[in-house]
């Protein structure tokens, strides 16, 4: 599949660039030709279909190229983001059992590993497949979700629509590592749409602006954290934005002030994507063009082909929040038992995370399940509480844990980052700004000040980490 649309792409696109990033400018046509040099190299290395074989490069044309190429022989890809700590990748490597590792010149080499054993380590495995992307790991060692080329062809209908033709296309910066769920499931739509994939060796805000001054993108791409750093560079008021029409933000909730600051900041429009590595990366979104409430509060209503629901709600409305289309993970790699806990026997993703349904049919997260404390008996969601601290002027991020305490159990710590120049509110400044919206117990009881809160490599909130910060 994926190199019969590299063919075809080569066949419309031709001398257009596919590629333009760190590493050089490429076309649609040296994509197909280079991946197909590539297969037989990789075929004579003793890849056969069904095989997989594991990327561990940063992100650049190189990594499109294998991907194609391995695509072409029936292997199946699993890409790992070398900003890993060493340990972690040794651990995918051992959970995928590759039969080739390809790593990159500017990647340093790993400490000798056991011999690699032949693919096919899945009794699963079918012909389908064509990637293995790993989940972010914030609460343990990724697993490997499993993708083939039917949830890839439903992936492109739920983003460009079913009847979407050939070509359409433009400049698309690649905000995340070529690993990411991002670019392993969306390259079929990113190469029939004739788009240009902007490459950065990795993300610095400075060079994500130049990249869109320079090349005119309209619609910037990323997760929360990114787009709150952009509005920290000082060459917002060097470069000329104006192009900028649309913010599309996922991977960790974007705060109130965050939605508000950006299109004050650019003018443009700004959409909250709720997804997840298993869903594909689609699922859930807020309209462009919605009201300060669906914008600002909630993750919006699902996207055309995706259905969503609160399984089991209680009294106070909130359940988990479970997904199902046909662009969902068929199951982890190796790993059975993760999978039947996660897909149930009518199909539905267990997300783990905790939502209600508003009177509006748009959908608020309360929290993940394992995150969830309980303070002198009550139930604590710190998403929920987040969402409302997050609309103190003086506070730019939040993430709320529980920390044991002798008398109630657990209590909240809210640790904070303010934004640059701005004093930090108080603990009885949130307590009292939060009092109206938040019952008394979901109200924090410490306040740590941090400069910026910690991060796994995906750049989503390291939960664990912040645990350890708030004692």
């Amino acid at each position: 599949m994926l190199g019969e649309i590299a063919d075809g792409a080569a066949d419309r696109f031709g001398d257009l660039a596919v590629w333009d990033g760190w590493d050089g400018r490429y076309t649609y046509r040296e994509l197909a030709e280079r991946s197909r040099s590539r297969a037989e190299s990789i075929s004579a290395a003793g890849v056969s279909p069904r095989d997989v074989i594991v990327l561990r490069m940063p992100t650049c044309f190189d990594y499109v190229v294998d991907y194609v190429a391995a695509a072409r022989l029936g292997a199946v890809t699993a890409g790992i983001n070398p900003r890993l700590a060493t340990v972690e990748q040794r651990a995918l490597v051992a959970r995928v059992a590759p039969r080739l590792i390809v790593d990159h010149p500017t990647v340093e080499p790993l400490p000798p590993l056991e011999p690699i054993r032949a693919g096919g380590d899945d009794p699963m495995s079918a012909a389908d497949d064509v990637a293995i992307v790993f989940t972010s790991g914030t609460t343990g060692l990724p697993k490997g979700a499993v993708f083939g080329s039917a949830q890839l062809t439903a992936i492109e209908e739920i983003d460009r629509g079913a009847d979407a033709p050939w070509g359409g296309g433009g400049p698309l910066l690649v905000s995340t590592h070529a690993s990411h769920v991002g670019l392993m499931t969306k390259l079929p739509w990113y190469l029939r749409s004739g788009s240009t994939l902007i490459g950065l060796r990795r993300w610095r805000a400075d060079d994500v602006l130049r990249a869109v001054a320079h090349h005119r993108i309209d619609t910037i791409g990323g997760v929360a954290p990114q787009i709150a750093l952009l509005l920290r560079s000082p060459l917002l008021d060097e470069l000329d934005l104006s192009c900028v029409r649309r913010f599309i933000v996922g991977g960790a909730l974007s705060s109130p002030s965050l939605v508000t600051a950006v299109r004050t900041r650019f003018g443009a429009q700004y959409s909250i994507r709720y997804s997840s590595t298993e869903s594909g990366g689609v699922g859930l979104g807020t309209a462009f063009d919605a009201d300060d409430d669906e914008a600002l509060h909630t993750i919006g209503s699902p996207r055309p082909g995706v259905e969503a629901r609160v399984a089991a709600p209680g009294p106070d409305g909130i359940g988990e929040l479970q997904l199902r289309s046909a662009a969902q993970f068929s199951r982890y790699w190796g790993d059975p038992e993760a999978t039947a806990a996660t897909i149930d026997p009518d199909g539905w993703t267990h997300t783990g995370d905790l939502a209600r349904l508003d009177e509006h049919g748009h959908f608020r997260l309360a929290g993940r399940i394992k995150e969830m404390y309980i303070r002198g008996g009550y139930n604590v969601f710190p998403a929920e509480v987040e969402a409302v601290l997050g609309d103190h002027p003086r506070v730019e991020e939040v993430a709320v844990v529980g920390r044991p305490d002798e008398v109630l159990g657990e209590v909240g710590v809210a640790v904070i980052t303010v934004p640059v120049g701005e004093a930090a509110p108080t603990l009885e400044e949130l307590r009292d700004f939060a009092s109206s919206r938040l019952s008394r117990w979901k109200l924090p009881e410490a306040l740590v000040l941090v400069d910026e809160l910690p991060r796994t490599a995906g750049d989503k909130i390291d939960r664990r980490a912040v645990s350890r910060v708030a004692g």
